[in-house]
């Protein structure tokens, strides 16, 4: 009796807990999970989500509850980071389609609480399938559908991403565990983005990389996806990374071709960036660096231990124990900064490229460019001012120039950013700050200026006289700048640019090249390293045309026997039109007409008491076609 007793009362706790549990679900708000108002913007949302994560993380927080917190964050996050999700959240109190993968990871939870508590060890049948210890390195680098899309996609054309695709009961992905983990730690420490995307629970998105199995690695880079098709080892991974980024990051630079390279900044507007270390290969780290800050910098390495570059470490004074960078600017004779480490680090890296991304006195080359380099007055703060130079092109460095990039480097005003333009390239541009173009004809000019909004409207003061770089032009100009300092309304001039012409842009043909290239290779791709799946559509279209082709010929070409044969009657049916002479003539009209006992022997004419009613055929038909002919007198 008290066993029934203890029996009853276990199972009430146990329906009590469930109970519990599924209002607890039901309960789930995720504004208040996120702690967030319901009117909290998408950047609010994305911070409070960082902060929360940060904190929740199961490999940082020990407290016993931090998994269960950490996933109702990651909800939530999900849920509130997609307007549609949102919306609908917003308006029924669920998040559509998600909530049924919630309700399945519930169950999955508490199946996994509910089989731990009856202990059975997994080992014992040689299964670990207990998601909850294998998924837990994984957990931090799991992908939804929206993330994918609206942050590694675009994040993709700064840094290579590294995608595993898994799946519950995958004998193969337990396999590759260790070597997964080992090559996570060590790309992602070099700028390599990771990601992990279940394919039971992501099935949309796993569709939508092109992944029919699991396990499968992919890359990402620009945008564009390639899988990895080798043994799943350290090496072949860390090779394959390699592979996704571009051949011409980084141009290998010795005595021959240095001066040609740094030479280089005049023509591609950008700071040149030369490594110098001991191994005939370049790094990995470096060639990251380089893809990360390719629009803004060009990057060259020079490997310390080849015969030829002793010059180069000379000139430079370069400790060839160490890696050393340099950076060169206008002056290709000294670098602009340097640093020097046994062990360079990328935040290192980062910080150093990121102080010297632009020139002293870069060109105006785009819209995108003007932007960064003289952005909008933000509040009276954050006053930012352009010394503008317009010049004409020149082959060489002109004295004007030269002269303007002596002031720009003795420059210590951290609110004031020297630029030049090209006055023949960018016209509109440099006739809007130009009060009177005939005194500035063929002329050099400088102009102050400060950007109030985005859509071109600035305030601005030209110097009344053209710019010689004399000691006299500096002086005003130097004077003016101190005077800013005090009196903003200097710039009394008001005017709005037009937008810059993209001078860098390769032209339509060059693109049309690089996008069928890219094409090309992809289906070169494709059809040696695809399996049959993803090889189903390419097949397809293939036997499509195919028998499309085919089937066209075979039926032209028995209509054409058919055309002939009808065209070309036997001889013996010749015999009878020969004996037709004897016949009546007919008139040119219904000479096509031959009487009904010519064209069809054997059959006799019908005769009426007046005439013979004749029933012919046409002979220049490709098939027979019956008409009521010429009449025929009855003899």
């Amino acid at each position: 009796m008290e066993v029934k007793k203890l029996s009853i009362s276990w199972q009430f706790l146990i329906v009590l807990v469930l109970i519990l549990q599924i209002l607890s679900a039901l309960d789930f708000d995720p504004y208040r999970v996120l702690g967030v108002s319901r009117t909290a913007s998408q950047a609010d949302i994305k911070k409070a989500y960082k902060k929360l994560a940060r904190e929740w993380h199961p490999d940082k927080n020990k407290d016993p509850g931090a998994e269960d917190k950490f996933i109702q964050i990651s909800k939530a996050y999900e849920i509130l980071s997609n307007e549609e999700k949102r919306s609908h959240y917003d308006h029924y109190g669920d998040a559509g389609e998600s909530q049924d993968y919630q309700k399945q990871q519930q169950r999955e939870y508490r199946f996994r609480h509910f089989h731990e508590n009856f202990y059975f060890d997994e080992s014992f049948f040689h299964f670990p399938f207990n998601s909850e210890r294998r998924d837990s390195i994984d957990e931090k680098y799991l992908l939804h559908f929206s993330h994918y899309v609206n942050e590694v996609v675009p994040d993709s054309f700064k840094k290579p991403y590294l995608i595993k695709i898994t799946s519950d009961w995958c004998f193969s992905c337990i396999h590759i565990e260790p070597v997964w983990k080992e090559v996570v730690q060590e790309l992602e420490g070099l700028g390599v983005g990771i990601g992990v995307v279940h394919a039971g629970y992501e099935r949309r998105l796993a569709h939508h990389l092109g992944a029919h199995s699991t396990p499968s690695i992919l890359g990402i880079i620009n945008g564009k996806i390639s899988f990895f098709h080798n043994a799943v080892v350290r090496e072949n991974l860390r090779q394959f990374v390699e592979s996704l980024l571009p051949g011409n990051l980084v141009e290998k630079v010795t005595n021959k071709n240095y001066i040609r390279f740094l030479s280089g900044w005049q023509q591609e507007n950008k700071p040149h960036v030369l490594l110098f270390d001991q191994g005939p290969t370049v790094p990995l780290l470096y060639k990251l660096t380089a893809f990360a800050y390719k629009d803004y910098l060009s990057f060259g390495y020079v490997y310390v231990g080849l015969r030829g570059v002793e010059e180069m470490t000379r000139q430079y004074n370069i400790n060839v124990y160490a890696p050393t960078i340099l950076i060169f600017k206008e002056h290709i004779n000294k670098p602009a900064d340097m640093i020097q480490a046994r062990g360079l680090k990328k935040q290192v890296i980062e910080d150093f490229i990121t102080q010297n991304k632009y020139l002293l006195a870069a060109r105006l080359t785009s819209q995108k460019l003007f932007h960064e380099l003289c952005p909008v007055k933000r509040s009276h703060r954050q006053r930012k001012y352009c010394v503008v130079l317009l010049t004409a092109e020149a082959p060489k460095l002109s004295r004007p120039f030269e002269a303007f990039l002596s002031f720009a480097l003795a420059n210590t005003q951290d609110t004031v950013r020297f630029v030049h333009v090209h006055s023949g390239r960018q016209q509109e541009f440099a006739r809007s700050l130009l009060p009177d173009s005939e005194v500035f004809q063929g002329k050099s000019a400088v102009s102050i200026l400060e950007r109030r909004n985005t859509a071109g409207r600035v305030v601005y003061k030209t110097l009344e006289d053209p710019w010689t770089g004399s000691e006299s032009d500096k002086f005003i100009l130097l004077g003016y700048l101190d005077q800013l300092r005090k009196d903003p309304a200097l710039l009394s001039s008001e005017a709005v640019l037009p937008d810059l012409m993209d001078e860098l842009a390769p032209i339509f043909l060059l693109r049309w090249l690089y996008s069928a290239s890219d094409y090309l290779a992809d289906c070169w791709d494709g059809i040696f390293h695809s399996n049959w799946r993803e090889m189903m559509p390419l097949l397809s279209l293939i036997f499509s045309a195919l028998f499309i082709l085919f089937g066209t010929v075979i039926v032209q070409a028995f209509s054409d026997s058919n055309d002939e044969r009808e065209s070309h009657p036997p001889d013996k049916e010749e015999a009878p039109e020969k004996v037709g002479k004897t016949e009546p003539s007919f008139t040119k009209e219904n000479s096509r007409f031959l009487p009904h006992h010519l064209c069809c022997p054997g059959r006799p004419p019908r005769r009426s008491p007046s005439c013979v009613r004749t029933r012919v055929c046409r002979v220049a038909g490709s098939a027979p076609e019956w008409e009521m002919g010429i009449q025929v007198e009855r003899p």
